[in-house]
């Protein structure tokens, strides 16, 4: 089997992530602030009373808190999962002679690869996201990065590397493998020849399902980055950037519980939001051919 690896494939998958990062982050921000809110809350709090809340004394523009930089930083970070996902998907097949990735554990190890390539750009990227969601007060991007690196310096923007590596790798690992196996149940359930034949609304219920069992998956490791990334600088610093500090904390405030604070506006935003990435990225891979 010929596998295409020319490089305007790979800048088409690049440039189709990108557009579907850019979707995600304009569906979900308002419920990611949310997610912040609660995730990084010291009092047990609800999701209507963050949202009255932040509605009383931010007003509704502060849901879009911290957009810049994920508008394009995620946008950035989808098209190198997707051209992760990608090329380790190529690189397999060119390896094993075959015409299609076996689901498990083939796919799983491409889709968390494509968690693994993008943690450089995600972890400052959230980490600015994360601040200025938790934050508030009004800081524009620039004043939050003075901030960073007057107290911590340039490893300061990447505090909470390791802890989304993990993440990363274990989120886009059942992202991408749930995806495929709902594509493929779809393309042999309803008997089409192609992917191309696939529907918008079929497409947008296999990313739909997707998102959820993605943070599923992952989100009491997303907990504890966000209280890692959230966390005071210098003296102010409650866990030193180390998982096991802010592991024992959230454990020691809320038990088990503590690590799923906030996942029912995580989950409900993971619906549209990956929805509309992976209908974005196959919508735009198909226009690009």
């Amino acid at each position: 089997m010929t596998v295409d690896d020319s490089f305007s494939r790979k800048i088409k998958d690049v440039a189709a992530g990108f557009i579907g990062g850019m979707t995600q982050v304009l569906i979900g921000q308002p419920a990611d602030l949310v997610k912040i809110r609660l995730q990084t809350s010291p009092t047990p709090t609800t999701s209507s009373e963050v949202i009255k809340l932040v509605l009383k004394k931010e007003g509704p523009l502060a849901f879009y808190k911290g957009t810049l930089a994920p508008l394009f930083g995620v946008g950035a970070c989808v098209s190198l999962q997707f051209y992760g996902f990608h090329e380790t998907k190529r690189q397999l097949l060119k390896h094993s002679g075959t015409s299609q990735l076996l689901l498990w554990p083939q796919t799983y190890i491409a889709g968390a690869m494509a968690g693994i390539v993008n943690t450089p750009i995600t972890a400052p990227v959230e980490q600015l996201r994360i601040l200025s969601q938790a934050n508030t007060k009004s800081l524009s991007l620039v004043e939050t990065v003075r901030g960073i690196y007057k107290a911590q310096g340039f490893k300061g923007i990447y505090r909470g590397s390791a802890i989304t590596l993990l993440r990363e790798s274990q989120a886009y690992g059942v992202w991408f493998l749930t995806y495929e196996t709902l594509i493929a149940y779809i393309q042999r359930t309803r008997g089409y020849n192609r992917r191309e034949d696939i529907t918008t609304p079929e497409l947008l219920l296999a990313g739909a399902l997707s998102g959820n069992a993605l943070w599923l998956s992952s989100y009491p490791l997303d907990v504890i980055k966000s209280n890692i990334q959230s966390d005071g600088f210098g003296a102010e610093s409650k866990y030193k950037g180390r998982i096991s500090l802010a592991t024992k904390a959230i454990w020691a405030s809320g038990g088990a519980r503590g690590f799923w604070k906030g996942i029912v506006p995580c989950l409900i935003r993971a619906f549209p939001c990956s929805a509309g990435t992976f209908a974005a990225v196959e919508t735009a891979l198909r226009v690009m051919g």
